[in-house]
């Protein structure tokens, strides 16, 4: 028996080698077919493209530096496809070809005039760089911003590139989508489209570092401490000089902490040395700083066709996609304006498959569905004049059910109004609650709620969905639930959370998430050939579908703060980033109300003051009571489709 024993050790540990053999292997050989795909693009790319580069003169006199792919086929002019970024458009040097050309393949298949550009102070390009430089209504003369820095590339492009047809587009994600979006207002008339695609619109309200006044602690340092550098870049290929921070340890949630109050990373790690990481924390209310940067008030009159493009699970930028839409829609309404959301994480649609993010699943590659059906198609018919996409106004995927929807408005006109009330005893109801109670529970910033229940340095691309039954297991944590639901129920559209709180502090913060309940014979997920690690137990999951805080002295103005009373029943309400998801047969929908969300939020002291100023004496336990009466009713009202 002992003999037997011992080689059934052995022999799964020697299964377990060959696993992790197998996968290693799988791993070396997927990159090395990367790299033979990626080989043979380039050189498709310099078979059919000439590169030059240009230093293009703007009305101040600087020079932007711009890298031009045009076709070698003379045979018919071509539209000019524009990207500007702040990431620089290395490799450098005409003889340094990218790898890519376009938003997909089948953009540099197709034949276009591709132009990238370094955006003022990046790269290569002259000039000071500012965030989210603001827009100038009126300009004068040599006045410019990132509009007049689009019109005077495009119309340099149209006057001095061989062989163009005089149209051109704009395209771009994240940082890149906000010059895109930029485009729009006051545009070139060579400019046909856009596709602004999670594009940076509102820094305070709901974008990247602030959400509703709260910072979004370990995305803002992780972004600054690096690209926050005034660092050009050096050598032949043009590769920044930044090098990444050490964080001394895999755990952000002890590194976050132990660092403490919000001064010390400045004091401790920065030295200085970023001015917008200063600006950032010293701008803690909505100031004319954010104002001046709130890309939608300049949506008045949009010309060009434009394509907003998001994610439903971006963590940086699903307010800017949804906001900017609306915001057209609402300032230009005669507009070609139109709007994609797909089950993506940030950028998720612009590479791979698209067919699941973490342990969830969309059985389909929406990715690819989207570039080959979606992005291709516009572009090709508003610069080309070929074919007709005949896209939608919004071309939405629905998660839960996993499939593509096709909409005449957003939200859909189908979608009603409907509230989920708090309850006695955690539930969840379409009924309001009748006679006088609450739910309490006691925050400690020194013992900050976790976002996830991984360890990890930072802001993780698949924390707006993780499993939340980690959070629902604490004691600082509301929990609401309704019973398995006996039909679909889809929700199309914006959420918005309604407490009725106090607090025995004088600030707080109120974290809300909406959250899918799997049953708990919910079929497992088959294992991977050669993984190391089984599939997570999908039993049971509680599948965050939505959260956002909310900084609770911001109640009655973003602009002027103030203390809570304590003790006293203060209204707060906010509105959470539209959702698209069907809560199937048998998953029941549950919230989740908690004060912190760490460290993906920094820490309310729960005192009133500027938290920038904040020692660590002042960070201090508070106990939250929730409403659930009659005159105090406490709940989340959304957009339901039945």
């Amino acid at each position: 028996m002992r003999n037997f024993w011992v080689l059934t050790f052995l022999a799964s540990g020697l299964c377990g080698q060959v696993s992790l053999t197998d996968a290693l292997q799988e791993q070396r050989d997927q990159a090395l077919r990367a790299q033979r795909a990626a080989n043979e693009r380039r050189d498709y790319i310099k078979a059919n493209y000439t590169k030059n580069e240009f230093l293009i003169p703007m009305r101040d006199g600087t020079r932007l530096f711009t890298s031009v792919y045009t076709p070698k086929n003379l045979s018919e002019p071509f539209p000019i496809l524009l990207n500007r970024t702040p990431y620089t458009v290395a490799p450098y040097g005409i003889d340094n070809y990218r790898v890519n050309l376009g938003p997909s393949e089948k953009f540099f298949r197709e034949g276009f005039i591709f132009a990238y550009q370094d955006v003022r102070g990046k790269g290569r390009s002259e000039g000071k760089y500012v965030h989210v430089r603001p827009y100038i209504p009126n300009k004068k003369a040599t006045e410019f911003d990132e509009s007049s820095d689009t019109y005077d590339t495009i119309d340099w492009l149209v006057k001095h590139i061989p062989n163009n047809n005089g149209k051109a587009g704009i395209y771009g994600i994240s940082y890149p989508g906000f010059y895109a979006a930029n485009g729009v207002i006051d545009p070139h008339p060579a400019l046909k489209a856009s596709s602004p695609q999670a594009p940076v619109t509102e820094w305070f309200i709901g974008d990247d570092f602030r959400h509703n006044g709260a910072l979004f602690l370990a995305h803002a340092f992780r972004f600054f401490s690096g690209f926050g550098q005034d660092v050009r870049p050096s050598g032949e290929a043009g590769s920044p000089s930044v090098m990444p921070f050490n964080y001394g340890t895999p755990d952000g949630y002890d590194f976050y902490l132990r660092t403490g109050p919000l001064q010390n990373f400045d004091e401790k790690y920065l030295h200085g040395k970023i001015e917008f990481w200063k600006e950032l924390i010293e701008n803690d209310t909505y100031s004319a700083f954010w104002q001046s940067r709130n890309l939608r008030q300049y949506m008045t009159n949009v010309k060009p066709a434009m394509m907003t493009v998001g994610g439903w699970f971006d963590a940086e930028d699903l307010f800017g996609a949804l906001r900017l839409y609306s915001a057209a829609e609402k300032q230009s309404p005669g507009a070609n304006n139109t709007i994609v959301m797909g089950p993506w994480n940030h950028g998720g649609w612009a590479t791979g498959d698209g067919d699941h993010l973490g342990p969830v699943t969309f059985n389909s590659k929406t990715a690819e569905f989207y570039r080959d059906n979606i992005e291709f198609p516009f572009f090709l018919f508003h610069l080309k004049g070929k074919g007709d996409p005949k896209l939608p106004e919004a071309y939405m995927f629905e998660t839960g059910r996993n499939e593509w929807r096709k909409h005449d408005q957003w939200p859909p006109k189908e979608a009603k109004p409907r509230t989920f009330y708090f309850q006695a005893g955690g539930k969840l109801a379409a009924a309001a609650p009748s006679g006088e109670a609450y739910d309490e529970y006691v925050s400690d910033p020194n013992k900050p709620v976790p976002f996830t229940s991984d360890v990890e340095q930072n802001m993780t691309i698949t924390y707006m969905l993780d499993d939340q039954r980690f959070a629902s297991s604490r004691t600082d944590v509301l929990v609401y639930q309704t019973e398995p639901l006996e039909t679909d129920l889809v929700l199309a559209g914006p959420l918005k959370a309604t407490l009725h709180v106090s607090t025995t502090g004088t600030d707080s913060d109120f974290v809300v998430k909406l959250i899918d309940v799997y049953p708990g014979d919910f079929p497992e997920p088959p294992a991977t050939p050669g993984a190391t690690v089984g599939p997570p137990r999908m039993g049971g999951y509680q599948q965050l579908v939505r959260g956002e805080p909310f900084r609770g002295k911001f109640r009655n103005s973003y602009e002027k703060p103030e203390p809570f009373t304590p003790g006293k029943v203060e209204k707060i309400e906010f509105e959470l980033p539209d959702v698209y998801h069907a809560f199937r047969r048998g998953h029941r929908l549950m919230i989740h109300v908690q004060s912190s969300w760490f460290p993906l939020v920094d820490r309310n002291p729960q005192k009133f003051l500027k938290i920038s100023d904040a020692k660590s004496e002042d960070f201090q336990k508070a106990t939250q009571r929730i409403y659930r009466s009659a005159k105090s009713a406490s709940g989340l009202q959304v957009l339901a489709i039945e």
